[in-house]
């Protein structure tokens, strides 16, 4: 027996000769079962004396118990419970090892008998909300941000913006890793296939970087991979569209991802990639009013057009994972890929002015504008990760992440003729060169220094260096050579450092879980401005700030669980945002940052409860409140010339902070199973949300009560065959300036496994609106009564159809890791 094993065995009967101690090792087979659920009861009365869910390798530990007669149960979503009865603990026997305790899957079939067992969508933990996306057919064939449509805490708009209770400030982690990017464009990457499931933690511990002032988001991707092979290929299609808006071209939608994983004694390799195109087609229509005071006329813009966009993305990915013992893990990762997003907005606009006297006409001047907006993303980067368990089960894990990215993309501006498109009024041209440096090192350890919990404690280092090049040129239309535009030509270069240290208690006690963090973060950040006829500005901020965080949970006799959480957040803008050089989207706007922008602090306070019931029935509610300090919102504003002349027809659009945020909601969701075949999941958050603040001298204050519903429901008529109707709502929102109207999308899928369940076909009919029911468009309204009001809907493409074929050549279980973007997402 090695010197290690002998020592822990030490430990193990030092501590048991004081206290009574279960453990054990719950297992699907050969693979650890993360989260599931041991309690125990006493005999005597049948109450629950303790609960605990095992950790990442399955394995689990009930201590602190007094003499007497007890029995266990063990039990993990979609398995069968096992029980364990004449636990005695007494003088005799302090300490019980369980060993391997297998559970079986509710999908195993023995001597042709279908075992099968309630299975629920979602387990409410003490700090998140756990959401099995097997439930969630809807998604097959896409992507990430298909399988977040169904979750109650998240809403998703016409835009694409995706918000967590509310907000679209939080973070995102890829199996427990983080990324700085937009969630849009992280997950929209990432293949629905792939995800096992999604935890959304609302009131993340100190252990957590402090971004997102909504929280996080973990996705976690399929694993659990013993020696052998494992590969799936998933394979989608789109039919030809079924509604036309006149559109200049024809959308693709279509896409190609797989997975191989090999898995051998110390050795685990993953190789994945995806290739996609998913175009979606759309219109268009909006009006634009602006008071021109100082000349006595109003200007009206209407206008109508295109609005459609082409998405390519593909990316591989290759990892390597090397155990040279129980102790030790090394794990190698590259990725890289390219992202191109063209946005095609080709309006005819109508500008008429009229008198603020008596309302004549005074001129009119008709165009078309054809504007296209291309975004690409171009990444590499590597990660290496270090972990080592020591004899006294303490971990100690060191990572280190690299990433390069070259964002870029021209948007070229041309207006032309309302019906002579030959003549040419001004053909303009803005494009940049944007590369980002990312860089992440960080190291922790965790050991158990008390019998009441864990310690975690670490340090991370983080430097971001995002440099911009902005060219904008003017066609002259005499010449017809481009000329340099020296009040939108600009440099912009953000060097940002962050230093942070934590402390994390976890532990728990009979009915109690409990954890309370403090983290400590530097930051350092210094902003270089340079435009083509102005002086070079330099600009810091720093700061040094505490973010506390603690949560607690109590299980009741009848299993009902009773949560309470807090954390600080923090909300740091892109670059995009803090840019204050003017860039000409198109042709009603000027986008433009705030160079003294500040990060949002925010406050999370939520109080929860949940409730499991027979028959695979589910409820759970949490309250919350969140208090933001420093408020970015995007505003508008009227634009002038660097003369000073007002642009009648031409807003600016700026981020910059408006004040104060508060919100206070419920989010409730619910399964409801009527019948063995019949599934329903239900999920809504109704809050109440307040802006109190001002822009530009003039006061802010705006209040509503805002909600969105997600809705899923599944009847399955054979074990090979079900349908599933989905409707996400989201209600209208108000903004510093405005409100964006109601948005909503039903949707059909239709599932068939052929070949035993190694091939499923999935039929998805999505945004069903049959010229009925105004289906996937928003209209988005800011306003100042004394300057403009702009209104705009937008029209999406309605009732698209797709397929979606994915095969598994083996039953082995997948256990692909891989890493993603750290920092270039965030600046797409």
């Amino acid at each position: 027996m090695k010197l290690n094993q002998l020592v822990l065995m030490a430990i193990l009967l030092v501590t048991s000769a004081v206290f009574g101690q279960l453990t054990g090792k719950v297992v699907d087979g050969d693979y650890p079962l993360e989260y599931a659920t041991a309690t125990l009861f006493s005999t005597k009365d049948k109450s629950v004396v303790a609960g605990v869910v095992t950790n990442s390798d399955g394995t689990f530990v009930i201590g602190n118990l007094k003499n007497g007669n007890y029995y266990l149960e063990v039990s993990f979503i979609g398995f069968e419970k096992k029980s364990f009865k004449d636990i005695v603990i007494d003088s005799k026997k302090r300490a019980l090892n369980f060993g391997l305790i297998t559970l079986l899957s509710g999908e195993n079939q023995l001597n042709d008998v279908v075992v099968t067992t309630d299975k629920g969508t979602v387990v409410s933990k003490i700090d998140r909300q756990i959401y099995d996306t097997k439930t969630f057919q809807n998604s097959r064939g896409g992507s990430a941000i298909d399988v977040l449509r169904n979750l109650p805490s998240i809403s998703i708009d016409g835009q694409g913006d995706i918000s967590v209770r509310g907000t679209t400030g939080f973070m995102v982690l890829l199996n427990g890793k983080p990324t700085q990017g937009s969630i849009s464009t992280i997950l929209g990457q990432l293949p629905a296939n792939a995800i096992e499931r999604v935890e959304v933690v609302t009131a993340p511990s100190a252990k957590y970087d402090p971004d997102g002032k909504a929280g996080i988001l973990n996705i976690i991707t399929k694993k659990g991979a013993t020696n052998g092979a494992y590969t799936q290929v998933n394979v989608k299609g789109g039919f030809p569209s079924i509604e036309n808006y006149d559109n200049k071209k024809n959308a693709q939608r279509y896409g190609v991802d797989g997975t191989y994983n090999l898995k051998k004694d110390k050795w685990d390799i993953s190789v994945g990639g995806s290739y996609g195109r998913n175009d979606i087609q759309g219109r268009r229509e909006g009006n634009v009013f602006t008071n021109n005071i100082a000349q006595n006329y109003k200007t009206e813009f209407p206008s109508d057009g295109e609005r459609s966009t082409n998405e390519l993305n593909y990316s591989g990915r290759f990892t390597v994972d090397f155990m040279p013992s129980d102790a030790d893990d090394f794990t190698v990762g590259f990725y890289g890929g390219k992202r191109k997003v063209d946005r095609q907005a080709d309006i005819y606009y109508n500008n008429k002015r009229t008198s603020l006297d008596d309302g004549s006409v005074l001129n009119t001047f008709d165009y078309y504008n054809e504007n296209l907006r291309v975004r690409d993303g171009d990444f590499a980067l590597g990660s290496f990760n270090y972990s080592h368990k020591f004899f006294d089960k303490s971990k100690l894990t060191a990572s280190f992440l690299y990433e390069y990215t070259l964002l870029g993309g021209p948007t070229t501006n041309l207006n032309l003729g309302y019906t002579n498109s030959a003549i040419v009024y001004q053909d303009e041209y803005n494009t940049n060169e944007n590369p980002l440096y990312g860089t992440r090192a960080q190291l922790d350890y965790e050991f158990k220094p008390f019998s009441f919990g864990k310690l975690e404690a670490g340090y991370q280092f983080r430097k971001l260096k995002n440099n911009g090049n902005f060219i904008y040129e003017r066609r002259n239309l005499a010449t017809g050579e481009y000329e340099l535009v020296p009040e939108f030509t600009s440099q912009v270069n953000l060097d940002r450092l962050i230093h942070s240290g934590y402390l994390q208690l976890n532990g728990s006690k009979k009915k109690w879980e409990y954890a309370a963090g403090l983290r400590l973060e530097s930051m350092n950040r210094d902003f270089y401005l340079k435009g083509f006829d102005t002086a070079a500005e330099n600009l810091s901020y720093d700061y040094v700030k505490l973010f506390p965080s603690a949560s607690a949970q109590y299980t009741m006799d009848n299993n009902v669980k009773v949560k309470v959480g807090y954390s600080k957040r923090v909300d740091r803008a892109p670059t995009y945002q803090m840019n204050p050089f003017k860039e000409r989207e198109h042709s009603e706007t000027f986008e433009q940052g705030d160079k003294n922008l500040r990060p949002e602090f925010t406050d999370l306070i939520e109080l929860g409860i949940s409730k499991n019931f027979k028959g695979g029935n589910s409820l759970f509610a949490t309250a919350y409140y969140r208090d933001v300090q420093n408020l970015i919102n995007r505003v508008n504003t009227l634009s002038y010339t660097t003369a000073g002349v007002l642009n009648d027809t031409i807003l600016d659009r700026i981020y910059t902070n408006v004040g104060r945020g508060r919100t206070l909601g419920l989010e409730v969701g619910a399964q409801i199973k009527p019948s063995a075949k019949w599934t329903n999941f239900i999920g809504a958050n109704v809050y109440n949300f307040n802006i109190d603040g001002n822009f530009n001298g003039k006061a802010i204050n705006s209040n509503a009560v805002q909600y969105s519903i997600n809705a899923n429901s599944t009847y399955t008529f054979t074990a090979t065959t079900s349908v599933q109707f989905t409707l996400n709502y989201l209600s209208e929102r108000i903004t510093a300036q405005g409100e964006d109207s109601r948005f909503y999308s039903p949707n059909i899928t239709v599932r068939k496994s052929f070949l035993d369940k190694q091939l499923v076909a999935t039929l998805q009919w999505q945004n069903i609106d049959m010229g009925l029911l105004n289906s996937n468009e928003q209209r988005i309204t800011t306003y100042n009564p004394a300057e403009y009001y702009t209104t705009t809907n937008y029209v999406y493409e309605v009732d698209m159809v797709t397929l979606n074929l994915s095969y598994t050549f083996n039953k082995t279980k997948n256990s692909s890791k891989f890493i993603d973007s750290e920092f270039g997402k965030k600046e797409f």
